[in-house]
């Protein structure tokens, strides 16, 4: 079975906007930290959720491309190894219950 190799663009002005790359395909996954900023989802992009402790990010795909697809949750549980959350529960929709989203 081959493995993806994953990459971190990482901004050095704000702690809370990774960006995953994937080495051989043209997948990217923009990492948000909601729990400490706004994060309006873009429609034309796939979106899930995360918990590490008590710290909630989005993922939201990149332009991203039918092939890519299928690879967004093993770069994203890449990420949950990379910032020492293995056992982060990828979820599919905003858990915040009661609280309106930027839109």
């Amino acid at each position: 079975m081959d493995h993806n190799v994953y990459l971190l663009a990482t901004d050095p002005n704000d702690a809370c906007r990774d960006v995953i790359h994937s080495r051989d395909t043209t997948l990217k996954v923009k990492v948000y930290c909601v729990s400490e900023e706004n994060f309006s989802p873009n429609p034309n992009e796939i979106q899930l959720f995360g918990y590490a402790g008590k710290k909630l990010y989005a993922f939201e795909t990149i332009d991203i491309t039918p092939d890519d697809a299928l690879d967004v949750i093993g770069a994203i549980q890449w990420y949950a190894d990379y910032i020492d959350c293995p056992d982060m529960e990828i979820l599919p929709e905003d858990p915040r219950m009661g609280e309106s989203i930027a839109m």
